[in-house]
């Protein structure tokens, strides 16, 4: 493998990293203040429209989307050190219009959607003008498993009919978001991996209500949020169909590798700064006549860090490389490896940190605690490590057969 970026990623680079010093990091607790101090931290500080003009401005936009027609035209590979670069803090993929889920169904609605779904969702997300959920997880099944789902989709005349509560749907608080993907079952009779479909459904049709928004370990992560949403009998055009009945489960093996692989990029990131924030805390602190960064196994946790980042930004570049070469299908093990080894590694880097910082790290006087939050979710989002695991296994072991 060549690790070198092309002229035009390492040109993205620069730009990326100069915005970052320009306009992220100063912003980064104004941005957060905008919302704890609103009488409404649902609704998205004005900042945010500035700074999306700004980066669409410079041409750093829509960077994750393959091909020249909608995006960038970067590859996974491409992509992987710009995502990294946004991971540093969590809201400012938005700036980028490369946050997720919008991501994901962009991809979907890119690759799979009509003429006319394109035209009527997919430019509009492309420009950064709404927002998307993806609605598949559900309360009462373990969904991590797809074909465990219990939402149904019904056929009536020129309609179709949905019905079912899902969970954990980010997005759907934002005040810009307006187009659902709902992920049900829709072919009951048919072998388990064809019984499923997914369909557009405008964020205010009827029978559409969020029944609760969801706190994670304690916050409510607005204006974004993830929530517990009902579907009740809820109506939608047959058109509304994204590639066929029972082509659901299709579609989502095709939308989850590059989501999962923009975690990991973005956990990345994430585990660089925070192995920044541990640094300069020991260097700057001292115990016992000395800087802390020299008491205990300090120097010891700093060097695992490090060789821990570095080991999981190769495995994440080898998937990124093996998207890119053999495909999705081609890649499984490798995108699954690092879907569970990048989020772990971050957790343990923020880990480091939180206890370097002292009680400090625990409250909100540092990004810390936010970041493990961040980490620990990962963990779970697009499919726990467990689900992971025991894919890699299978796949492992099916070479010695």
């Amino acid at each position: 493998m060549d690790f070198s970026f092309s002229d035009r990623t390492d040109t993205l680079i620069a730009k990326l990293e100069a915005f970052m010093a320009e306009h992220i990091v100063p912003n980064d607790e104004v941005y957060k203040k905008a919302i704890q101090q609103s009488d409404d931290p649902w609704q998205v500080p004005a900042l945010m429209e500035e700074l999306k003009a700004k980066a669409r401005e410079q041409g750093l936009w829509n960077l994750f989307m393959p091909g020249e027609e909608y995006g960038a035209g970067l590859n996974n590979s491409d992509y992987a050190p710009l995502a990294e670069i946004m991971g540093r803090y969590y809201w400012c993929s938005e700036v980028f219009n490369c946050s997720a889920p919008d991501t994901g169904n962009m991809e979907v609605l890119e690759k799979y959607g009509t003429d006319a779904q394109k035209k009527q969702w997919l430019e509009p997300l492309l420009e950064g003008k709404i927002r998307s959920s993806f609605c598949m997880t559900e309360p009462n099944v373990a969904s991590s498993d797809a074909t465990n789902l219990e939402s149904t989709i019904v056929e009536d005349g020129d309609e179709l009919v949905l019905n079912g509560r899902k969970w954990w749907i980010t997005g759907i608080g934002h005040p810009n978001c307006e187009i659902l993907i709902f992920m049900g079952v829709s072919n009951p009779e048919a072998d388990r991996h064809s019984q499923h479909a997914m369909v557009l459904v405008p964020r205010f049709t009827e029978g559409v209500e969020i029944v609760r928004h969801l706190p994670v370990f304690g916050q409510y992560d607005e204006p974004v949020g993830h929530s517990e949403v009902d579907f009740n009998n809820v109506r939608v055009p047959r058109e509304n169909i994204i590639l066929g009945l029972g082509r659901g489960f299709e579609i989502a093996q095709g939308r989850l590798g590059p989501g999962r692989i923009h975690h990991c990029m973005r956990c990345i990131g994430l585990a660089e700064a925070a192995l920044e924030l541990m640094v300069k805390r020991g260097m700057s602190r001292s115990a016992f006549g000395k800087p802390i960064i020299n008491l205990g196994g300090n120097r010891q946790l700093v060097a695992k860090s490090r060789m821990e980042i570095d080991q999981a930004r190769l495995l994440t570049l080898k998937a990124a490389y093996m998207m890119d070469t053999v495909g999705t299908f081609g890649a499984l093990s490798e995108i699954s490896q690092i879907k569970v080894v990048a989020p772990n590694v971050a957790q343990q880097v923020v880990e480091r940190a939180i206890q370097m910082h002292g009680a400090e790290g625990l409250s909100d006087d540092t990004p810390l605690a936010e970041m493990y939050g961040v980490a620990r979710c990962c963990r779970m989002a697009d499919g726990p490590d467990e689900v992971h695991e025991a894919l890699v296994g299978r796949l492992e072991i099916a070479k010695y057969r």
